[in-house]
């Protein structure tokens, strides 16, 4: 485990949305920052990232999305589908009394945050989309996108790949991964009664986005960051992502850093981050 793990916080709050119970991160004072976390993560994938936006000046609110973390884990696998995902994120808001928000996510946080984006413009003031670009360019993306992808396919054979991944010690977890600093978090989290399915079930779910084009435009300013060492995701899907935008684009690539590139590059990407998100023009 990465040895700046933090111990459970006093600005961690369970919050009843929607009939499941949500642990929330909330620190700071200011315009509001939400934080949406991937797969495998919780809130936790953002500890690099919270201390410089509340010292920027920003009210940083970072939940344990459903089946995650510290929040309840729904049992169903319909349970994770997107439309719910974004419902879960639009309570939160209007919970915390939030018109607008200013929205950084990464991974499946990513995903949710367009979805959120594009669904409620009226919300998001502006958007920082960690990894993965606007849903049509991820779709529209090149071959070497979709080899890149392959693990969405294991991820559907259910049972199957369960077992696998937590065998022999979950090498297969480890290996997939490429995060060893991370990886005894993620297991000790996903190791209680259900989580390692409700974890993937993002992927089951959600199956069918994979391949969806009809998205509409974004119209807020959005920021993309891509790492040049992600296993996951390609340059393109990111780059391409301006073709869908209405308004302002800002791209930065960040040289060095894995998929996970707030965890290895937080210095970068927190300067990036307070920078587009104090409404800086590039």
């Amino acid at each position: 485990m990465a040895g700046d793990m933090p111990c459970p916080c006093p600005c961690d709050r369970r919050l009843r949305l929607r009939g499941i119970e949500f642990n929330v991160h909330i620190e700071g004072k200011g315009e509001p920052v939400l934080l949406l976390h991937g797969f495998p993560d919780d809130h936790l994938v953002w500890r690099r990232t919270i201390p410089a936006l509340v010292g920027a000046g920003f009210r940083v609110i970072a939940p344990d999305l459903r089946g995650c973390g510290l929040t309840e884990a729904p049992p169903r696998e319909a349970d994770y589908h997107l439309s719910l995902l974004v419902g879960d994120v639009v309570a939160l808001l209007d919970h915390l009394g939030i018109d607008r928000v200013r929205l950084v996510g990464h991974d499946w946080g990513a995903l949710v945050g367009w979805a959120l984006a594009l669904q409620h413009p009226d919300r998001v003031e502006r958007y920082a989309a960690l990894s993965v670009g606007h849903p049509a360019s991820y779709v529209g993306a090149p071959l070497k996108q979709k080899l890149m992808a392959y693990y969405i396919v294991l991820l559907q054979l259910r049972g199957v790949i369960e077992f696998s991944l937590r065998a022999g010690g979950w090498w297969l977890f480890r290996t997939l991964t490429r995060m060893p600093d991370e990886a005894d978090h993620w297991i000790a989290r996903l190791s209680r009664p259900g989580r390692l399915t409700a974890a993937i079930n993002y992927y089951r779910a959600n199956f069918a986005l994979f391949f969806r084009r009809d998205w509409p435009r974004a119209a807020i300013p959005v920021m993309g960051l891509w790492s040049d060492g992600d296993f996951a995701l390609c340059r393109e899907q990111m780059t391409e992502t301006q073709r869908w935008l209405d308004v302002s684009w800002r791209y930065h690539e960040i040289a060095g850093a894995g998929h996970w590139l707030q965890l290895d590059a937080p210095e970068r990407v927190n300067a990036l981050l307070s920078d587009f998100l104090q409404g800086a023009t590039s």
